[in-house]
């Protein structure tokens, strides 16, 4: 494999542990309700766990509400069950045709539990990030011991190895930092 080739595959990894950052991100609740807080949910229906999303319409008509609209009416009572399940703590009220769902402003004890689940979460990205780098330097490292680069291209590729890292980490830095303040000051 060569530089390019392990620095390419170093990269793809870290956008994707990024990605997956950013969704579950998505799905911790600020004191707005919008349609990405529902994510996680899944309906057991038709004998099997569906994420929610493929059963029904999620909507934020007002700020402090989310509106799902079932696409089979028979599934509103298993979407209803499904989301007061679901450690969410939300209370979901049924008309028979739509499921309302009024988000609570947040407590100051809950601001702070979100605060640090958001920073478990940008660590275990970080940590993946760094798993990352570690694979790309042992494959740089495999690379000049094989004598397919000599030890100035691995050293070079691992300063460009430990730059894409710092990227990256930083970028990590900037979502969790963004969405605490999200959380805080809503």
């Amino acid at each position: 494999m060569s530089v390019e080739d392990i620095m390419l595959d170093a990269e793809e990894r870290m956008e994707k542990a990024l990605g997956v950052l950013k969704n579950n991100l998505a799905g911790i609740r600020t004191g707005r309700a919008t349609p990405g807080l529902l994510d996680s949910v899944k309906v057991t229906v038709y004998g099997s766990a569906t994420p929610l999303k493929q059963l029904a319409s999620v909507g934020a008509p007002e700020p402090q509400q989310l509106v799902i609209r079932p696409f089979d009416p028979s599934t509103i009572k298993d979407i209803e069950k499904a989301i007061v399940a679901s450690e969410l703590g939300l209370n979901p009220q049924n008309d028979g045709r739509i499921i309302r769902i009024n988000i609570p402003p947040l407590s100051t004890d809950v601001r702070k539990k979100l605060v640090a689940r958001i920073k478990d979460l940008s660590e275990e990205s970080k940590v993946s990030i760094r798993n990352v780098r570690r694979d790309a330097n042992k494959a740089v490292e495999t690379e000049e011991k094989e004598k397919l680069i000599s030890e100035d291209d691995r050293d070079k590729a691992k300063e460009d190895i430990q730059e894409l890292t710092k990227k990256y980490e930083n970028s990590v830095g900037d979502l969790a930092k963004a969405r605490e303040a999200e959380v805080m000051n809503e």
